[in-house]
Parts: structure tokens; C-alpha cells; sequence
């Protein structure tokens, strides 16, 4: 088989991250193309991931073109969120599979648009990046519950703390750029929707801005009963921190503690604490991207889908709701069965 032809939307942080995966470390994959409205930062990475090979990777200024492109086979959208929507629709119009890092879009509306266009189309070609999913630790805590050998999951307790966040991070996006992760380990780990999400603010941390709503404390409600909360503090100070509970009928499993006695400061909890989420989840975007392009060369997907990126966007947009009116939000989603049939 030949190489999967991979071109990336967006070569910033995290765009950047995933072109230097693709040429370095992805089997079965070639980097061939990368568009960014920034076209010195596209054009200097480039050159650098171009060195060496026989294979220049091309710049491409127009992000649809690129989708368009005959010699791109697929793409990795690490755009803006708001760009999203129409970049999505040019991939499933050119029936190129993609791997969209979350959000699917801006809001619950547009992606159950997305949803449908993609039923219509016949064919499974959005992957949505929850990358937690694809790490080992979150990996096995998946497997354990779904053995059955703790008994039913009653409870998750979540921390996701980043060390800084940068100024232009307001409260909204607090919910929807990362305690989206929490929303879709919730609906993973107990396979069910949420069905109400409560956002709590208790006074912010000093060194924010004035009007960021930074720690949150968030409560899922799921249709299975269970319960799921998450505190999220994007201004931690000390590091990266994610932390996962299950508590069931006969035990508790947790992910994300390290090992023996902890304390936490000046950068250290046992061992070193890593600084962001490209340290602590490396193997896990390693995994997601592999397997991504693996199933993209079989024309299958093998990750979370646009349903998933809806249901998070649906669950995201009730949390902003919460956190502006501070009361409990009921999750209204599109009914699953008639979407997609």
C-alpha cells in the first residue's frame, strides 16, 4: 500500500505538533501539504519537515484548496474552532477523511449540521481529537469498568488543571475548549449522554484578568443515573494536572496520581509534573493520529465521530447557559436515531 497523503489545516501550537508526528513517527503516512493564515510560520516548517526527504511538503494558502487538492488524501484540521464548519463541509464534499481537532464547531446547531451532512454522505469520515481516549492510562480505566469487575460505575471525579492559559482565554472558553475533554470522558467511560450539566464559579484566582470565571466546578447528570464532576483551573500555576476517579459498587480506580506520597510545588509532585498537555498526552496523539490514518487507509474511522463532537458541542453550549445564569441546564440533543438512521 501506498502512503496515506496527509494536509494539515492550521500549523500553530498544536498543528505544528501533528505535522511534525505525520513526517516523523506516523507509518503508512507523508506529509505533503500545510496551509495557515501565517504563511512565514507555514513556509518555516515546511522547509524544516521538508529536509532530507525527496518528498517537498507544499504550502498551500487557501485552506480549501488544500482540502480540494487531488494530492491530498486526507486532513488534519488543528484550525481555529470557528473555521471548522466550512472546512468540514469542503472535506466531506471531496470525500477526504479528517481528523478535526475538537471543537467540531462553535455550536450544537452547526454540528448536528455536520452530523447530517456526513449521514448523507454515506460514509464515516469525521474523527473527532478526544485524544484521552487513545491514552493508555484512560485506555485501561475503560477497559477495568467495562469488565464489570468493580460493579456498576456510580460516580467520576475529574481535575484538569494547565498551568497558565493565555489572556485572551475567557470563561466561556473555559467550558468549551477544555472541559469539553471531561464531557467526552463522562459520555466514554459510562457510554451514555449527559442529560444536565451545572457550572459552578466560586471567586477567581487573583491572577486573571477581571471578569474570568477561573477555577469552575462543573456536575454532568447522565441518563443512566450516574454523575460526573469536574473542577477545571486553566491558571494552576504549578503545572499540568489531569486526574481521573471512578468510583463503582466495589471499588474506586483512579488514573493521572503518580505514585507514592505527593506534594505539590514549584513544578514537582513525586517526580517532575509536565508543563502542558503535549507532554502528558505525547503517547496519546501518537496512538489517535496512527490509528487514524490506519482506518482512513481501510476507509473506516476508528475514533470518536461527529456525533460525538456534536454531543459534546450540545453539553458545552447548556454549561456556558449554566455558568451565565447559575442554575442547571438540561442538554437538549437531536434524537440520535432519527439523524442517523
Amino acid at each position: 500500500m501506498t502512503d496515506l497523503r496527509i494536509g494539515i489545516v492550521g500549523v500553530g501550537l498544536m498543528g505544528a505538533d501533528h505535522a511534525e508526528r505525520v513526517a516523523r513517527h506516523t507509518v503508512g503516512a507523508r506529509l505533503v501539504a500545510v496551509s495557515d493564515p501565517d504563511t512565514a510560520r507555514a513556509e518555516t516548517l515546511a522547509s524544516r519537515l521538508s529536509s532530507g526527504t525527496t518528498s517537498p511538503v507544499q504550502v498551500i494558502r487557501d485552506p480549501l484548496a488544500l482540502i480540494a487538492d487531488d494530492e491530498v488524501d486526507a486532513v488534519i484540521l488543528a484550525s481555529p474552532g470557528f473555521a471548522h464548519a466550512e472546512q468540514l463541509f469542503a472535506c466531506l464534499e471531496h470525500g477526504k477523511p479528517v481528523l478535526c481537532e475538537k471543537p467540531l464547531t462553535m455550536d450544537a446547531a452547526s454540528s448536528l449540521q455536520v452530523v447530517e451532512a456526513e449521514h448523507k454522505a454515506g460514509r464515516s469520515l469525521i474523527q473527532v481529537g478526544f485524544m484521552r481516549r487513545f491514552d493508555p492510562e484512560y485506555a485501561a480505566l475503560k477497559e477495568l469498568l467495562d469488565s464489570g469487575e468493580l460493579g456498576r460505575t456510580l460516580l467520576l471525579h475529574n481535575v484538569h488543571r494547565n498551568k497558565s492559559a493565555p489572556p485572551a482565554f475567557r470563561s466561556e472558553m473555559i467550558v468549551r475548549d477544555s472541559m469539553v475533554h471531561e464531557v467526552d470522558v463522562a459520555r466514554w467511560l459510562f457510554g451514555d449522554e449527559i442529560t444536565r450539566i451545572t457550572v459552578h464559579a466560586p471567586k477567581p484566582t487573583s491572577l486573571v484578568g477581571d471578569g474570568v470565571l477561573d477555577p469552575q466546578l462543573a456536575v454532568f447528570e447522565l441518563a443512566n443515573g450516574a454523575m460526573a464532576d469536574v473542577e477545571v483551573f486553566v491558571n494552576f500555576q504549578v503545572g499540568y494536572e489531569v486526574r481521573c476517579e471512578a468510583v463503582a459498587e466495589r471499588g474506586s480506580a483512579t488514573i493521572g496520581l503518580g505514585s507514592g506520597v505527593q506534594t505539590r510545588s514549584g513544578g514537582q509532585w513525586g517526580g517532575a509534573m509536565p508543563a502542558d498537555y503535549r507532554i502528558r498526552f505525547a503517547r496519546a496523539y501518537d496512538l489517535e493520529v496512527q490509528r487514524w490514518v490506519d482506518a482512513a487507509a481501510r476507509g473506516q474511522n476508528d475514533g470518536p465521530s461527529a456525533w460525538d463532537g456534536y454531543a459534546a458541542a450540545a453539553v458545552c453550549e447548556a454549561g456556558i447557559e449554566s455558568l451565565t445564569t447559575a442554575r442547571p441546564v438540561d442538554v437538549d440533543l437531536a434524537d440520535r436515531r432519527k439523524v442517523l438512521g
